[in-house]
């Protein structure tokens, strides 16, 4: 699979037009990193990271149709090391609410995001063992789904007792600019 997506990814770069000196293919347990190394790495992020977003789903497309899966690989393209920097933000900022969260016992809403950053919140926080009190959940629909923040002993809450309130610090928690 990684001649193969070395070669499409190849193809597809060089027919939009956007320079680049190597792509590299390496596992990182269930995802495959691909880290394109370019001389412009604006131009293949874009705005916002749009213009990766949008070469990552054609890449995974491409591979799917290409070998044939029910289901695209997981797989996440990397310019400059623009999307792990992302991905560190995000476990950043959870790890500042979780300690809101510690603090005051209510919960925490983060900002709508994709689901790619939903899952690294999923997973930071269930493999943090400095976390191991907490648990996550995702709501809301579509573009505006949100993480929640929670205690775990909300789980044992007996029949009648309320939940804490959600506070929704949306709005100030870093994350209205992720790229994915």
């Amino acid at each position: 699979m990684e001649a193969l997506i070395i070669e499409t990814l190849g193809r597809l770069l060089t027919a939009l037009a956007i320079p680049f000196e190597e792509v590299k293919v390496r596992q990182d347990g269930d995802v495959t990193r691909v880290d394109i190394v370019c001389p412009e790495p604006s131009r293949l992020i874009g705005w916002h990271g749009e213009t990766l977003n949008a070469v990552q789903h054609l890449i995974k497309s491409m591979l799917r149709t290409a070998k044939n899966l029910e289901r695209a690989p997981f797989i996440v393209l990397d310019v400059d090391g623009y999307r792990l920097m992302q991905e560190e933000k995000v476990k950043k900022i959870a790890e500042a609410k979780a300690d809101f969260v510690r603090r005051t016992g209510a919960r925490v809403t983060l900002s709508p995001m994709s689901p790619y950053f939903r899952r690294i919140v999923h997973i930071h926080v269930a493999n943090t063992p400095e976390l191991s009190d907490l648990a996550t959940e995702s709501v809301g629909e579509g573009d505006y789904r949100q993480v929640v923040i929670r205690l775990k002993e909300e789980d044992k809450l007996a029949e009648g007792q309320e939940l804490s309130p959600v506070i929704d610090q949306a709005m100030d928690d870093g994350l209205e600019n992720l790229d994915v």
